[in-house]
């Protein structure tokens, strides 16, 4: 059916002047765009999909795959994946090897547990490439509106599209591919796009179609519509297109604003028109699609060291055993007359010892493989899954008002989270909303609205507290309920500000950006002002100022607005409720109702829109031309104060010193302005300067945009200044309270932020990044005019002088207690980033308390991100939430995405996401602090234990002669790595706690363990390895001495090999357990199960192998039921190797525990004690000492408020004792 015009025909593209929208295309006066050569090569065949079956048209379908392996790419990449690991090429190898006779053990003992470890991986790699495959099947399954044949649409999956097709596309939905707009419901072919999801911007765009494709406004037009499309081919530029279309025998020129992109959503219009250009991945957003970058934690690189140490010695001691296994041949074979040295063989010839031992290396290299802990790799993704499940089901970090939870987006990385040294984080919609709200306002001179920002109520608190320590306020006059400040907070007017309580007994309603409150603009009461006529027109300029779209919200009866940016959507609902309420607008008004006019009646007023100059980043400013009802002209304007202030009349000044002091009061408020200015024009002049303006509009050129800038500042000009407005980017929940346990917790904080050096530096104060006191070091460059050397080099030394001056400063101050704020512009920023001057930069940075780069660029913030990272060699974290962040949060450490309201670019690009950013305090303080000492501990343990499984073998093969003789039945060698010791580990890396989360965040100094590597530096690890050594002699000799020289059972009998090898293998299991379990802090029923089950476990395959036949069970059979077991050596042999085993773990924890405890371990004797509940004061003073020195945050505060005090009350003492010494001296006193 044919689709019905909406919205009385609005005709929006005789609205906009400037960004996307071009001239209207007037045959033969707009050549084609010249395609030539390579990149031009795309033809298109609207309407006819068919066409581009066949080569050399043949092009990629619509269908999107984003996953890394296919069904035949799978086992090929993944086991390239996987042997890329060193440990897993050396099981490969020998795994190989153990087919051929050399091998000692039997080769299923070498290739099971290989198969086991990397299938498991490769499973997992699976599984995460299945969840991707799935979200691609979603997508892929999408529906659209496709052209059949005869004027028919049906609906097909977004798979199906294909290059030549005409969708529909409905409002509200994703567009299918890359798509040439046709016409839409709106009769000029205007469409709203928003790209939050290709630019991370909340704004909508404008398309427009070609005049020549509007006409197919439904469904009966494409029945008969055919037309070629020849333009550039797939490339990742997103602001640029260049094309011809061929219709109706004519060539008509393309350019972006006519393509609507792939994951761009269709906002504000029932529907549009459009055929396919690009499909799949040769779609924009798929071809700007990168994957991460590979990032590696520090542990697992460190662990990489561990693993080739473990091969150097396993080399070593392969070549000691071959070795004196050449010298054994050589010398004592002669004399083993059961070895036939008459008819020796090629391995035990006396006369070819070299030989003999060059084979038995490889023997060797085989036997003692188990000091390299195959499932280490395998244990420890399956431990990071968990913890990574963890912190996605954490309900600590569930946002309510989103319903979005923090999401682990690779688990590669958590324990990364325990060592971040530096976090750099973006500002708006980061550390605030990006939520505007309409919260004061300049009006010819006078200032309303008493509601304070949050940078006001930080101020106000602090300057109460200075006064009150100056005694110009009574603490009985600042109870704790104050929450509300009216007024200013300017130092040079303290006494204006007045401190109310913030209980209030008719609390408004919240409405969505507008939080304005002074009753003297509500309700009408602005008539009562002294200035009426002014105010009026403010509230006009408000209302009809804008390109925003009104909707009727049926349950409120209230008007809300689509519109182009937060601070215009404010604007129109302040405007609501100051009575001139924007409520409809078609193609050439719009419509106002004014509900508290003079009569006192809601009275609908309309104004002719005639011209419309939009506002552009180069412009900073606004302006619409309209005709009201009694037919005069005006031109109503809004913009930067700066660039309004210039073009102001002489007569339009009246207001503008007191705007001005007004404007630098909203801004030390935190608060973003705009100027608001009017002009009357005459019917002549408008006239004149109408025909010249078209002109330039229709021009065809590249001088056409300098055209239309000269004609706009032809008619703005000779403005009658009316106010200023102030609007608040709201701090996100928690903030403060957040970056203060972050500085308790030792991490420096960087802000990277677009804004203007005051917003931010307020921005700072509110959320006490910046404090009273601390010194601000502002690096900014000097103006040069011309762009040549001489003057680049001045800009260049003027900088590095202030950088040399600045660090002078900081290294000659004496205060400990001194605080330094390094405070810097992105124009700055450009110079000191270059590589003769950053890392005077970087030196000067990382000695402040707290850095804040102004206006940079999303490049500078990537910049600023690698320098802080290669620069300190420190673990950085990088937290953004938008398109703009993309690049710092690839480029750190760690990249944490916030589920904001600038699209989901930068969660894509993250490890981590949260959806707001308090909820990194619990993200780092808690599963970071965790994360790192459970995946520190696992790993040594593991080493350890295989270092002293792995010696036994080598002890064993050396007292019989390096015969490459194993000790162990092959299946207990199967068996050790892969289940009799796997699950406790795992157990340690998923459910250790050594203390809870709320002591986490109680003790936030705790995460200084981390930063510090305490528990996997060079010396932990060599402690860890030192013991493994002594438990493998211990295992060894304390066996061999109590078994070798007597009788084993009853009747004398000595023990055979296998009896001596279960017996060690059992006190290996019993050593490595008790080792973890005194370990362990937290324990659970599954710890325990785990451990002591793997224990039973052993005991239990001992058994029941032993009862298989002979054939099968060997040499050990019914070992345990008839050898072992009766014999009461064998369970004193394994009680006395195991208590010996962690004697020295033992005495270690017990010194360091009496006589060096660390932070975790007085607080674990203070909690099981529960002294924490029979003294408080103990408590609250051990948290007291246990706290980082900061310098920020509101602790810093409080700690420079309680140094001032001592400092008065120690000079009153000074004084007192003056005095009385004085008074003791006088006359009278003697």
């Amino acid at each position: 059916m044919a689709r019905g015009r909406i919205r009385s025909k609005l005709r929006l593209s005789h609205l906009y002047t400037f960004g996307c929208l071009k001239p209207s295309t007037l045959e033969g006066d707009d050549p084609p765009h010249p395609l030539h050569g390579p990149g031009f090569s795309r033809t298109v065949f609207c309407n006819q999909p068919h066409m581009h079956k066949k080569k050399p048209l043949r092009y990629r379908s619509n269908y999107v795959s984003t996953t890394r392996y296919n069904l035949i790419t799978f086992f090929p990449k993944s086991l390239y994946e996987q042997f890329h690991r060193a440990a897993n090429l050396y099981f490969l190898v020998a795994a190989i090897l153990s087919v051929f006779p050399l091998s000692p053990f039997n080769k299923w003992s070498m290739i099971a547990p290989l198969v086991f470890v990397v299938g498991l991986s490769m499973m997992k790699e699976a599984l995460e490439d299945w969840r991707r495959f799935m979200q691609d099947v979603k997508i892929n399954a999408r529906k659209t509106c496709v052209h059949k044949t005869d004027g028919v649409f049906r609906s097909r999956k977004w798979k199906k599209v294909s290059v030549g097709d005409v969708v529909r596309v409905e409002k509200d939905e994703f567009f299918p591919a890359d798509l040439l707009l046709l016409s839409s419901s709106y009769e000029d072919g205007i469409c709203y796009v928003e790209t939050m999801n290709l630019d991370g911007e909340t704004n909508l765009k404008v398309k427009r179609s070609l005049e020549v494709t509007m006409t197919l406004d439904d469904e009966e037009s494409f029945k008969n519509f055919m037309g070629t499309i020849r333009c550039e081919d797939p490339n990742p530029s997103l602001y640029t297109f260049v094309g011809n279309l061929e219709y109706k025998r004519q060539t008509f020129p393309l350019d972006p604003s006519q393509i609507l992109l792939r994951d761009s959503k269709l906002r504000n219009t029932a529907y549009i028109y459009g055929v396919v250009v690009f499909t799949g991945h040769d779609t924009k957003v798929m071809q700007n699609s990168t994957k991460s970058p590979s990032k590696r934690s520090r542990i697992e690189r460190t662990m990489d060291y561990i693993i080739y140490t473990l091969l150097v010695l396993l080399i070593l001691i392969s070549c000691i055993s071959s070795s004196g296994f050449a010298w054994e041949t050589e010398f004592h074979m002669p004399k083993m007359w059961y070895l036939r040295p008459d008819a020796p063989e090629d391995l035990t010839n006396p006369i070819s010892p070299v030989y003999a031992g060059v084979v038995h290396l490889i023997t060797a290299l085989l036997l003692y493989g188990y000091l390299i802990p195959i499932s280490l790799y395998v244990s420890i993704e399956v431990v990071k899954v968990w913890q990574a499940s963890f912190i996605n089901q954490d309900l600590r970090m569930y946002d309510d008002e989103s319903g979005v939870p923090a999401q682990a987006r690779t688990s590669n990385l958590n324990e990364e989270l325990g060592q971040v040294h530096t976090i750099l984080s973006d500002k708006t919609g980061t550390l605030t909303c990006n939520q505007m709200d309409f919260l004061k306002c300049s009006i010819a001179g006078t200032s309303y609205g008493v509601r304070s920002s949050e940078v006001e109520l930080a101020a106000a608190k602090q300057m109460a507290v200075d006064l009150e320590e100056h005694g110009e306020i009574s603490s009985a006059n600042t109870p704790q309920s104050q929450t509300k400040v009216y007024g200013t907070w300017d130092s040079s007017c303290t006494h204006e500000i007045e401190i109310e309580s913030g209980n209030n007994n008719n609390p408004r309603v919240p409405i969505k950006g507008f939080g304005f409150e002074d009753d003297r603009l509500m309700n009408g009461n602005w008539l009562r002002e002294s200035q009426p006529n002014d105010i009026l027109q403010f509230f006009r300029v408000l209302a009809i100022c804008h390109t925003a779209i009104p909707e009727l919200d049926e349950e409120t009866g209230k008007y809300t607005y689509e519109a182009e940016s937060p601070d215009e959507a404010s604007f129109l609902a302040a405007a609501r409720e100051f009575g001139s309420e924007f409520c409809k607008r078609t193609q050439s008004s719009v419509f106002i109702r004014e509900r508290f006019s003079s009569s006192g009646q809601i009275v609908e007023r309309e104004y002719k829109v005639l011209n419309l100059l939009d506002f552009t980043s180069k412009r900073k400013r606004m302006s619409v031309v309209v005709r009201d009802e009694e037919g005069q002209l005006l031109l109503l304007c809004k913009g930067a104060d700066s660039i309004i202030f210039e073009r102001l009349a002489k007569n339009g000044k009246t207001y503008l010193g007191p705007t001005t002091k007004h404007l630098t009061e909203y801004g030390e408020a935190g608060l973003r302005t705009l100027a608001l200015a009017y002009r009357k024009l005459d019917e002549e002049e408008y006239s004149a300067w109408n025909s010249e303006f078209q002109k330039a509009k229709t021009s065809i050129g590249s001088d056409r945009d300098e055209l239309l800038e000269t004609g706009a500042d032809m008619i703005e000009k000779d403005l009658i200044l009316i106010g200023a407005t102030a609007v608040e980017d709201k701090l996100q929940k928690g903030v403060p309270q957040c970056i203060d346990k972050l500085a308790q917790a030792g991490l420096k904080l960087w802000v990277l932020t677009g804004d203007k050096m005051e917003t931010a530096i307020n921005i700072g104060f509110a959320c006490s990044l910046l404090r009273q006191g601390m010194r601000q070091i502002c690096i900014t460059s000097i103006n040069q005019d011309g762009g040549s050397q001489d003057s680049k080099r001045a800009v260049k030394e003027n900088i590095l002088n202030q950088l040399t001056k600045a660090v002078q400063m900081v290294k000659l101050e004496k205060d400990p207690h001194a605080a330094f704020a390094l405070i810097i512009d992105g124009k700055t920023l450009t110079y000191t980033l270059e590589d003769d001057m950053k890392y005077q930069f970087l030196a000067l940075a990382v000695d402040c308390a707290s850095v804040i780069c102004c206006r940079v660029s999303p490049k500078q913030k990537a910049l600023v991100t690698r320098l802080v990272k290669e620069g300190t060699g420190k673990t950085t974290l990088a937290i953004g939430d938008g398109a703009n962040d993309v690049g710092m949060i690839q480029e750190a450490d760690i990249g944490v995405g916030i589920s904001g309201v600038e699209g989901m670019q930068a969660v894509m690009a993250s490890d981590f996401s949260i959806a707001q950013f308090r909820f990194l305090e619990r993200l780092l303080v808690v599963h970071g602090h965790w994360c790192y000492k459970r995946i520190a501990q696992m790993i040594c343990y593991f080493f350890y234990k295989n270092i002293a499984f792995g010696l036994t073998l080598f002890y064993f093969e050396a007292f019989t002669g390096f015969s490459g003789q194993s000790v162990y039945n092959d299946y207990y060698l199967l068996l050790f790595n892969v289940v009799l010791t796997s699950l406790p580990v795992i157990a340690l890396g998923v459910f250790e706690q050594d203390v809870s989360s709320e002591i986490c965040l109680q003790f936030p100094a705790l995460y200084q363990q981390g930063t510090k590597n305490l528990f996997f530096d060079w010396s932990r690890i060599l402690g860890w390895m030192c013991n493994g050594v002594y438990s493998s002699l211990v295992i060894f000799f304390l066996n061999i001495g109590i078994i070798y020289s007597q009788s084993f059972r009853a009747g004398g009998q000595t023990a055979d090999m296998d009896a001596v090898g279960t017996t060690m293998f059992t006190c290996i299991i019993w050593a490595v357990n008790v080792q973890i379990a005194l370990t362990m802090s937290h324990f659970t029923w599954i710890q325990h199960v785990l451990i002591w089950g793997s224990i039973a476990f052993w005991y239990l395959f001992v058994a029941l192998y032993g009862m298989m036949p002979s054939s099968l069970s060997g040499n050990v059979y019914r070992i345990l039921d008839e050898i072992l077991a009766p014999a009461p050596i064998y369970w004193m042999a394994t009680l006395l190797v195991t208590v010996t085993a962690v004697i020295p773990y033992v005495t270690h924890i017990a010194y360091q525990r009496f006589l060096n405890p660390m932070d975790h371990h007085i607080i674990q004797e203070i909690k099981y004690y529960k002294r924490d509940v029979e003294d408080a004061r103990l408590w609250t003073r051990e948290r007291t000492k246990a706290r980082e020195k900061t310098k920020i945050g509101f602790t810093a505060r409080v700690d420079a408020k309680i140094r001032h005090l001592r400092s008065k009350l120690s000079k009153k003492q000074s004084n007192l004792s003056h005095c009385s010494a004085q008074d003791a001296m006088s006359p009278r006193s003697l």
